[in-house]
């Protein structure tokens, strides 16, 4: 039978899924990322050990590797489209270094700079609405000593004198549809599909993470953009609403996929209308790296944590590599994952800025949580985690009224993204494997 392989070079350590072609697991694996040589090194390893479980037919992989992809907005108005391109920018699978928005100035150019973007989005107005300061930030990114690439998403009726203004001194740059064509209709999609591209085509190989070109082949999204993927999946698969939680060492991200209704599903209410496939990212809130700033979120939030963290927390800031030991630490870790999980989910629910509405996460039908510290937690303390999440009726957001929770233990739902465009029913499959029996859904 044709197999496939699905692999994630994270960070820290690189996935592996052997998936048969009707959607079974068949093994998974994985070691650490071997970022000091070459990311292929460990990838060869991985292969060694899989090799007993038969041919590969093909191989498909996502990549975080190398701190994934920094991306940089530069928009017209912050609350409109600087903020539409920086949510684009979110679900496209890349880290949010710099938001800047209005005209440029030198200032600014050299705040840009300093962010380090692999990647630059470049939005601002609707079609036929204003072009003057998308204009003179085009002719601004031209002059900049910025390596870094271009998507230009913005006014499509200024686009050939943009392309003129970047072309005028070189500048690598790509062309795709307004994000915000419209007051309160946003259209993540074309850039979406950009940024994907020249990720694949120059931030890849760009970052020097293997010496042959083998590695940019093989890559064919960012780690969080497959993940996405993968929860549109679950959510087709589910005929309903999906959140999911991923509690990182450095930070907690969260996903949801919902389907509108009602005036939702025909009006915008906001300015910038909330995208339904939608991540946010929390950099302040990781199992080690950031544990300090878990605590200092829940004590703001008024989340209730046990005496004694903030030591617990300390030691694992300067130790990010330490495990719990005990029953003890394994409490503290818990704690902090509930912590984060918590207010991670209260910012990605809670209205992005003044007059917009809650993203409507009360029809959410399964919590899915992943994450190190879940998938090695006894199933009791995974389930203290999410249930935490599911009935938060102090976060200022309605709470989902009937989710089941269940937790991404094999870690496939990156897979299933990567699994999606090529091989759907392989997908369908392994995201039916992501929930088991504990929810319903369709074939």
């Amino acid at each position: 039978m044709t197999q496939l392989l699905c692999v994630d070079f994270g960070s820290t350590f690189t996935k592996a899924v052997l998936v048969a072609a009707d959607g079974t697991v068949v093994t998974t694996a994985s070691t650490p990322t071997t970022i000091g040589t070459d990311v292929l090194h460990g990838y060869r390893t991985l292969r060694a050990e899989l090799a007993a479980h038969g041919a590969v037919d093909e191989v498909l992989a996502c990549s975080s590797a190398g701190g994934g992809l920094r991306l940089a907005v530069v928009g017209y108005e912050r609350e409109v489209t600087a903020q539409a391109g920086h949510r684009v920018g979110l679900s496209a699978g890349a880290r949010v270094a710099h938001v800047t928005s209005g005209a440029l100035s030198g200032a600014a150019v050299r705040q840009l700079q300093a962010s380090r973007p692999d990647l630059v989005l470049l939005v601002g107005g609707t079609d036929g609405g204003n072009a003057e300061v998308l204009l003179h930030n085009a002719s601004r990114l031209a002059k900049a000593r910025i390596t870094a690439p271009v998507v230009v998403a913005g006014n499509a009726d200024a686009r050939a004198e943009v392309e003129a203004r970047l072309s005028s001194t070189g500048r690598s740059f790509t062309v795709a549809d307004n994000v915000l064509p419209a007051i309160g209709v946003i259209a993540p999609e074309s850039a979406r599909a950009a940024i994907r591209r020249v990720f694949l085509e120059h931030v890849i190989g760009g970052k020097g993470l293997s010496r042959g070109p083998d590695f940019a082949a093989m890559v064919q999204a960012p780690t969080p953009d497959a993940v996405l993927d993968g929860v549109a999946v679950l959510a087709e698969h589910l005929d309903g609403d999906v959140l999911v939680v991923d509690i990182g060492g450095a930070t907690t991200d969260v996903y949801s996929a919902l389907r509108p209704q009602g005036e939702d599903a025909g009006l915008a209410k906001d300015v910038v209308a909330p995208l339904w496939h939608s991540r946010t990212v929390e950099a302040d809130l990781g199992m080690r790296w950031n544990a300090e700033g878990i605590v200092e979120a829940a004590h703001r939030e008024q989340v209730p944590l046990p005496e004694g963290i903030e030591a617990y927390a300390a030691r694992v800031v300067r130790d990010t590599g330490h495990l719990p030991v005990g029953d003890g630490e394994w409490g503290f870790d818990l704690a902090l994952a509930r912590a984060a999980a918590v207010v991670a989910v209260r910012r990605h629910a809670r209205p992005p800025g003044p007059g917009a509405g809650a993203r409507p996460l009360a029809d959410v039908q399964v919590v899915v949580g992943s994450g190190g510290v879940l998938r090695h937690a006894t199933p009791e303390g995974r389930d203290s985690v999410l249930y935490a999440v599911a009935t938060d009726h102090a976060g200022g957001w309605k709470v989902p009224r009937a989710a089941a929770v269940v937790t991404d233990t094999a870690y496939l739902l990156f897979a299933v993204g990567l699994l999606r465009d090529t091989h759907p029913e392989a997908a369908r499959a392994l995201a039916r494997t992501v929930v088991g029996g504990t929810v319903g859904g369709g074939s």
